[in-house]
């Protein structure tokens, strides 16, 4: 096991980048503890997968240094750092059986056979593959095999870390549940270091003890589950976690006071001192949305019943605010209401980033 540091990383895929947005990675400085489970949330072409391929060296960056425990890898192969990988695909033998599968990275090492029957027994339980040992990989469907894939990444004991980029995309859904919490519980008890890669926020925050938040090749947060979810560093973030995401309301500075229209909006804490140039804007979960009998003018849009709880969708002027209420008693389609916002969750950011003084999170 290793603590990973990455050390004023950058990288391009263009042979003399000139400009900021010529990187699809910008400058990253972050440290993973030795043992830890974290996850790199983000959508898709937002740099997740190139900065793995260069934790693995399997891509060398432009600029920075990757370490191990202190020791610079950076230019050190992927079979000299001592990583497994478990891909969105499954890559195993299909000719072999399970066993045989499990068994290979620790034969390819010359291991003692009782130690590899021994670790092998161990990682199949853990797994729940004891009883299909034998079978041959070729019959199995596709969540044993990436099952089997998952343990032929667990089955070493001197890997520094291992990374899962997207395991669970080819994965019915009714199975990804079990998977997610079976990667948790994995962890818990081995306690090496692994990294999840993933588009998915519900697997993200299922998995990692802290999540790193990607856009356009930037850190823009990194956190615990609750912290992304109460305290969002940016609007990115906000928006990109939860269902619904956070409300994203255009606002105006007056005096230090957030307004919306005429309407002074009580915040979270103090506003840092912002540009007068730049764009603000409000940050409200729907979950701190109540409908009241003053505040802000709205028109209902849309009501969605599901089941537990209602999300009714309004017009605050040209502005779409999303409201999650209890079960029933919503109001019609076309209504006017008024909305009032909880002031220990509404927040202030500047140009995407946060900008009351409680929350720093950049």
């Amino acid at each position: 096991m290793a603590k990973i540091t990455l050390d004023k990383l950058r990288h391009s895929y263009l042979p003399a980048p000139s400009r900021p947005q010529d990187y699809a990675l910008k400058e990253i400085n972050l440290d993973w503890r030795d043992g830890g489970a974290y996850a790199l949330l983000g959508p898709s072409g937002c740099g997740k997968t190139t900065l793995l391929n260069i934790i693995s060296g399997l891509l060398t960056p432009s600029e920075g240094r990757v370490l191990f425990d202190g020791v610079d890898v950076t230019g050190l192969a992927p079979d000299h750092r001592n990583i497994a990988q478990v891909f969105q695909f499954p890559v195993i033998y299909d000719t072999m059986t399970v066993r045989q599968n499990l068994a290979f990275p620790l034969r390819n090492r010359g291991l003692d056979p009782r130690h590899i029957k021994a670790r092998v027994d161990e990682i199949s339980e853990m797994l729940e593959l004891t009883d299909l040992l034998d079978r041959r990989a070729a019959g199995l469907g596709p969540d044993t095999k990436q099952k089997i894939s998952m343990g032929r990444g667990l089955v070493r004991e001197d890997v520094n870390v291992i990374m899962f980029d997207e395991p669970l995309t080819v994965i019915d859904p009714q199975l990804k549940w079990t998977l997610r919490s079976k990667l948790k519980e994995l962890h818990q008890k081995i306690g090496v270091t692994m990294i999840y890669v993933t588009h998915d926020q519900t697997e993200a925050l299922t998995f990692a003890d802290q999540v790193v938040v990607m856009q356009e090749g930037e850190i823009v947060q990194i956190g615990t589950p609750v912290e992304l979810f109460e305290r969002p560093g940016h609007t990115f973030v906000g928006h990109f976690i939860g269902s619904p995401g956070m409300n994203i309301i255009p606002c105006e500075l007056r005096d230090g006071t957030a307004c919306i229209g005429d309407f002074p909006v009580a915040l979270a804490g103090p506003v840092k001192a912002v540009s007068q140039d730049a764009r603000t804007e409000i940050g409200i979960r729907p979950e701190f949305v109540k409908i009241a009998g003053t505040g802000l003018p709205a028109v209902v849009r849309k009501v969605a019943d599901l089941g537990r709880y209602t999300v009714i969708e309004a017009m605050l002027g040209e502005v779409r605010v999303s409201i999650i209420g209890p079960e029933g008693d919503a109001p019609e389609r076309g209504s006017e209401i008024h909305l009032q916002f909880d002031p220990k969750n509404t927040r202030l950011y500047a140009d995407g980033w946060l900008a009351t003084e409680e929350g720093e999170t950049r």
